[in-house]
C-alpha cells in the first residue's frame, strides 16, 4: 500500500517527502484556505515539490463546469488528479474527463455502488472516506474490504484510497482490506514512526553505550 499525505502545508509535505515514503498528496479548497494563499498558486508549489499524484479539488456543481475547472487544474502541472464528488454530474464530468486522459479521484464514497459507478466512469481513483463512517456508527472497513473484492473479481484497475484516516490503526486494517493507497494526515503519518517499545530500546542502547565511556 502506498501513502499518500492528506494535507495543503507545504512544510508537512516536504517533511513527509523527506521520508521517502511519500506517492502523492490529497487537498483541497478547505485545506489550502487555512494557508492564506491562492489555490492554483499552493498546487503549483506542491506539484514542484511532488512527482507523484496531487489530488486538488473541484467547487463547480454542475458536469460542463466541472470539465472546464478541471481541464484548467490539469493544467497547472502533469502530476494534477482532478478529485470530484459522487454525484450523478459528477459521474458526467468523469467520464468526460477520462477521455481527455486527465486523471481523476471520486470522493465522497460511503458504499460499494458509488465506488463501482465511479470506476466505470472513468475514474482513475475512489477515495472511500471510511473515518467518517465511523463517525456514524458504520464500519469503514468493511466497505473497504468489499470494494476492494469486487474490483479485484472483476478485474477493475480504478485504485482504492483509503480516506479520512483517523488514527494509525485504520491504516494497517486498510492494508489488510486491499486499498491501495492511504490518505493520511501528517500527523497521523508521523505516529507511524512512534512506538513506546522503541523509544525504550533507543535510550537503553545510549544508556549502555554511555556507561562504557
Amino acid at each position: 500500500m502506498k501513502f499518500f499525505v492528506d494535507t495543503a502545508n507545504l512544510e508537512e509535505i516536504k517533511l513527509a517527502n523527506a521520508l521517502g515514503v511519500l506517492s502523492g498528496v490529497t487537498t483541497n479548497t478547505t485545506l489550502v484556505a487555512k494557508e492564506g494563499i491562492s489555490f492554483h498558486d499552493r498546487l503549483r508549489q506542491i506539484t514542484e515539490e511532488v512527482s507523484g499524484s496531487v489530488s486538488a479539488e473541484i467547487v463547480s456543481e454542475q458536469a460542463d463546469e466541472m470539465v472546464e475547472e478541471g481541464k484548467e487544474l490539469a493544467k497547472v502541472a502533469p502530476n494534477i488528479t482532478v478529485s470530484i464528488p459522487m454525484t450523478l454530474e459528477g459521474m458526467k464530468a468523469v467520464k468526460v474527463l477520462s477521455e481527455l486522459n486527465i486523471k481523476t479521484n471520486v470522493t465522497l464514497i460511503f458504499n460499494v455502488n458509488q465506488a463501482l459507478l465511479a470506476a466505470r466512469a472513468g475514474a482513475t481513483y475512489v477515495s472511500p472516506f471510511i473515518g467518517r463512517l465511523d463517525d456514524i456508527g458504520h464500519n469503514g472497513m468493511d466497505l473497504m474490504g468489499m470494494i476492494a473484492e469486487i474490483f479485484d473479481r472483476h478485474m477493475i484497475q480504478t485504485k482504492i484510497i483509503a480516506a479520512s484516516i483517523r488514527h494509525p490503526i485504520q491504516i494497517t486494517e486498510a492494508a489488510q482490506q486491499g486499498a491501495h493507497i492511504a490518505s493520511v494526515p501528517f500527523d497521523v503519518l508521523r505516529k507511524l514512526v512512534e512506538h513506546p517499545m522503541t523509544d525504550a530500546g533507543i535510550q537503553r542502547f545510549l544508556a549502555d553505550w554511555n556507561s562504557r565511556i
